[in-house]
């Protein structure tokens, strides 16, 4: 055997028992669930089993429960009271099945189950249930009865995204009201701004039911039901329809890495055990999350979870995942406290091989279902084969986040000078990945906001956000922030290996940080919310950072520069001035916060260069330093040989030429 993944990397030579290993199980795996004359897309369809299903006049109900001695149906059809005409039968294998005649239930009826077992019972939400609602009154869930008419699809799913241009969103957040904000809301007010910057993808989080709106939808008890605080499942589905009619692709956070602890709403202790869906003992808990960790090593487990991944797919019309959490299932230790320096980290025997073969089995399965769905991976760790294919030895994700980056800006920005910013270092941290494997870099997600941290414009400008963003007045550290702010994304989008992400707002400088009602705010939607109004007043500055945004992915698509590789021109440490090339484009900047340089010489191809993009620009908020009609050209220079430009290239400011000639 000879996977690619090991001969395209000659230091995972010392490591190739392992590796084939990982692929001779995941093979013995598959071939064990699909007997090899099935998919795995064909095998996975729990959802069409469990759960509240209508079918020819009758009512049928089954659930998996292999430890309880009876089950109750209990609702608003028994009056919450155990009877026997709601009573479960068990039909083998720890299935229960129940069948009632079509009049005994309504469609928006509430109801849950009462599980029995040796010693105990425990009411409890079905573990395929579609719909769930909290009581206003009670803040109790229960599941409801949902069978509206078919929702008719419109438009069909966009072709692959080669290149995803990402624009992460939580739905509940994007409304300027202080209130829970709802998936049609957000179709008609937020989707046509993405559009409009150029996006061609979003990321929905918070999309599974979670009890607590404070964990930001990390949290959750019910995978197969939507969110009801953000409305019904057909209004996902016609958010999804409308940005698909937009060409624009929907990714879906998808949290298989762990469960919340809650037994009313969840599924621990669903039938009395607590390892029926988790791990037994301390592997079955997440200490630091506080919550439980799945069995990937138990077949009705992995039917579950990738019987949910499809769901969503087939259901929604999701044009993929980004997987949440995926240090925590690759590693026993959850990868905490842990600086993944050397490779023998990926392969001493601190790794859940069930786990990497379950998310193994999930890419297999996703792409089976839809060719042209994308994977992506949030690992810390830095695990080699994540975005391998799977038959080149790797997990078989189409693109990895490319972490370290947003941590390497803020670590910056919070503990270097301006005049001690290396530009050798960062550009060899943004452009340093795997060469066989897919990336996707970003400057800031939700994770930068988070409160206890600062988004990366509020810890530049801080308390100057309060009192000096206005457009009637200069302020030195709105200056200084507003410039960084367009020059960290610039320079991050186009070092990019595969594709960019962006979270909701922060694209014009959203202020303060992100914090979710719970009681150590009084339960305030303050912090929870956008304040768009910021990005369109006249007479306030962030409007700018929106234009040079939109202006910069429409560019990054126009030029398609994700066909070609950074190639570094020059690294002045010396003077904070780097220049690359990428494509026709020369991307030059000067970080230097002090000198500009008004004749910077250097080598380049022969030729004409035009501006296309400049952060200095007016119409950007910059001060206009440069003259954009300008035309570049090369010399022939006999000392040296080669080719040279000559630039002006004023402090603190990025130019992007394009060759014209």
């Amino acid at each position: 055997m000879e996977l690619n993944l090991i001969q395209k990397d000659p230091l995972l030579d010392a490591f190739r028992y392992t590796i084939e290993q990982r692929y001779r199980n995941f093979i013995l795996r598959e071939v064990g669930f699909t007997e090899e004359n099935k998919r795995l897309a064909d095998v996975f369809n729990s959802y069409l089993y469990y759960g509240m299903h209508y079918s020819k006049e009758k009512w049928v109900f089954r659930e998996w429960a292999p430890n309880a001695t009876a089950i109750y149906l209990i609702g608003d059809f028994s009056g919450w009271r155990k009877e026997e005409g709601f009573r479960l039968k068990s039909v083998g294998n720890g299935n229960w099945e129940l069948v009632v005649a079509s009049e005994k239930i309504r469609h928006g009826m509430k109801y849950r189950l009462l599980v029995e077992w040796e010693g105990g019972c425990g009411e409890r939400l079905p573990s395929h249930a579609r719909r769930v609602i909290q009581n206003e009154e009670t803040k109790a869930f229960d599941a409801e009865v949902w069978f509206p008419e078919q929702y008719v699809w419109k438009h069909k799913c966009p072709s692959k995204l080669k290149n995803p241009l990402i624009y992460e969103a939580h739905v509940g957040m994007s409304t300027e009201a202080c209130r829970v904000s709802t998936f049609e809301e957000f179709r008609t007010q937020v989707l046509p701004r993405v559009a409009d910057l150029g996006y061609n993808a979003i990321q929905l989080m918070g999309i599974q039911e979670h009890p607590y709106y404070g964990s930001f939808g990390y949290q959750v008890s019910n995978f197969f039901a939507v969110s009801s605080r953000f409305g019904t499942p057909e209004d996902l589905k016609c958010l999804v329809d409308d940005a698909h009619g937009r060409g624009i692709a929907v990714v879906m956070d998808l949290v298989h890495s762990h469960a919340v602890k809650n037994e009313l709403e969840g599924l621990s202790r669903f039938d009395g055990t607590y390892n029926q869906y988790f791990y037994q003992g301390e592997r079955g808990e997440h200490n630091l999350w506080n919550s439980r960790c799945f069995d990937y090593g138990k077949n009705e487990v992995l039917n579950f979870l990738l019987s949910n991944c499809k769901y969503w797919l087939e259901e929604f019309h999701f044009d993929g995942f980004r997987f949440d959490g995926i240090t925590s299932m690759l590693y026993w230790d959850h990868g905490l406290g842990r600086d993944f320096t050397e490779y023998k980290f990926y392969y001493d025997g601190n790794q859940d091989e069930n786990a990497i073969i379950y998310l193994t089995l999930a890419n297999r399965l996703i792409h089976q279902i839809n060719k042209n769905a994308i994977t992506i991976a949030e690992d810390m760790s830095g695990m080699p084969g994540l975005a391998v294919p799977i038959d080149d030895g790797g997990i078989g994700f189409d693109f990895r986040l490319s972490m370290g980056i947003p941590d390497y800006w803020i670590k910056l920005v919070k503990e270097k000078k301006d005049e001690e910013w290396h530009v050798g270092d960062m550009f060899y941290e943004l452009t340093n990945k795997r060469e066989d494997e897919h990336t996707i870099s970003y400057a800031e997600s939700h994770d930068q906001a988070m409160v206890g941290d600062k988004t990366l414009i509020f810890r530049m400008v801080d308390k100057e956000m309060y009192t000096s963003m206005n457009v009637f007045e200069r302020n030195m550290t709105v200056d200084r922030g507003m410039a960084l702010h367009k020059m960290i994304r610039l320079l991050t989008i186009m070092t990019a290996g595969d594709g960019y992400l962006n979270f909701l707002g922060n694209e014009w400088g959203h202020p303060e940080w992100i914090d979710f009602p719970r009681e150590g705010n009084g339960w305030s939607f303050e912090h929870a919310r956008r304040l768009w109004h910021l990005a369109e007043d006249t007479n306030l500055r962030y409007r700018y950072l929106n234009v040079f945004d939109k202006d910069m992915i429409h560019l990054v698509k126009s030029e398609n520069i994700f066909q070609f590789r950074p190639e570094p021109m020059v690294r002045d440490n010396e003077q904070q001035v780097l220049i690359f090339s990428r494509g026709d484009l020369i991307l030059a900047f000067n970080f230097n916060p002090f000198k500009s340089f008004s004749d910077y010489a250097f080598g380049a191809a022969p030729g004409k260069y035009k501006e296309v993009l400049g952060t200095d620009d007016k119409i950007y908020d910059g001060f206009g330093r440069m003259d954009k009609s300008i035309e570049h050209f090369t010399l022939y220079d006999e000392k040296t040989g080669d080719n040279r430009m000559s630039l002006y290239l004023p402090a603190r400011s990025a130019l992007v030429l394009k060759y014209a000639d």
